[in-house]
């Protein structure tokens, strides 16, 4: 099926089965999702098949992972072309080649850090390497409230960060990307809002009023770099019929200015509404693929539980 959606320059076609999955898979939910300079596609998924790659017109080129993850959360395309996937089930960081070789583990699988440590790891959420230094930065959100910086060979440099709502505070501190510069923009989850650091920790500003920001994507094709982010919708019975709260994909400059969104007022599994979008990436044609956490957010609450859409390609029309 496909549906438009989207305003602007932002404008797209939705190809809900786009993924041509062999009979009996699926992906139960995408947390997060990767292209590869080729535009072959890396579905993280927490179904039976973790890693599940496709080529740019949907079809399976291969399949990984299998009994190597607890929880997948989320993957990133290092600078030399392999991936880090983030397992914040069993608590570690891997490095791994593109057809599924683990060559660095960062983290012991099975053993978090002790809750609220600040220590690494505590169910960590994403990384993000910087292009100017090399170095690793690794939010750790669920169990902590920080930023890690390690240097590539794995070593520990500094971390930042502590609960609360404060400035520099996380309520959990989900995913992060760096710009070219050196800025890295952390998705503050539960503050409802993107704080900018720089590689020292520093707290350089803040996007306020950014409705459960989650997946965080940076787009360095065109002449000025822009920020997807996908955003969550409430979680809470209170206000469940308001709209405009979440279940959308923001589009926004680096100085945080709105320039697109994504999405409908309400989330829901009509073809131009999203669930709970998760995990973003962006390919060579700007086509942009969005993961979400459909199970956790809507299917297992259904009587009986039932798996729902949760993945797309939006191919790009203007």
């Amino acid at each position: 099926m496909t549906v438009r959606m989207g305003a602007g320059d932002f404008v797209y076609d939705a190809h809900e089965d786009w993924a041509k999955l062999p009979a009996g898979w699926t992906f139960r939910e995408v947390p997060d999702v990767v292209c590869d300079g080729q535009d072959r596609v890396y579905v993280f998924s927490r179904g039976d098949h973790k890693m599940v790659v496709f080529d740019r017109d949907g079809n399976l080129v291969d399949a990984w992972g299998d009994g190597l993850f607890d929880r997948p959360h989320a993957v990133t395309l290092d600078l030399d072309g392999t991936l880090w996937c983030v397992d914040d089930g069993d608590h570690t960081v891997r490095k791994m080649t593109l057809d599924g070789k683990v060559l660095q583990t960062l983290g012991t699988a099975g053993q978090p850090a002790p809750f609220a440590s600040g220590e690494p790891f505590n169910r960590p959420t994403k990384v993000a390497p910087d292009p100017v230094t090399g170095d690793l930065f690794i939010t750790d959100g669920y169990g902590n409230a920080r930023v890690h910086r390690f240097t590539r060979e794995g070593r520990h440099v500094l971390s930042w960060g502590a609960f609360g709502i404060e400035p520099g505070h996380f309520n959990l501190s989900h995913m992060v990307v760096a710009d070219d510069a050196g800025k890295l923009y952390v998705a503050d989850r539960e503050n409802h809002r993107i704080q900018v650091f720089d590689g020292e920790g520093n707290l350089l500003t803040i996007w306020q009023n950014i409705h459960r920001p989650c997946g965080i994507y940076l787009d360095k094709r065109g002449s000025e770099p822009l920020l997807f982010i996908g955003c969550l919708p409430t979680a809470l019975a209170i206000n469940a019929t308001y709209p405009n709260l979440g279940a959308r994909v923001s589009v926004r400059t680096l100085d945080g200015k709105e320039v697109a969104w994504i999405g409908a007022a309400f989330k829901g599994l009509e073809p131009d509404r999203f669930l709970a979008p998760h995990g973003l990436a962006v390919d060579s044609r700007g086509d942009l693929y969005v993961g979400e956490v459909s199970w956790a957010d809507y299917g297992r609450h259904l009587n009986p539980p039932q798996e729902v859409r949760s993945f797309r390609k939006l191919v790009r029309v203007r």
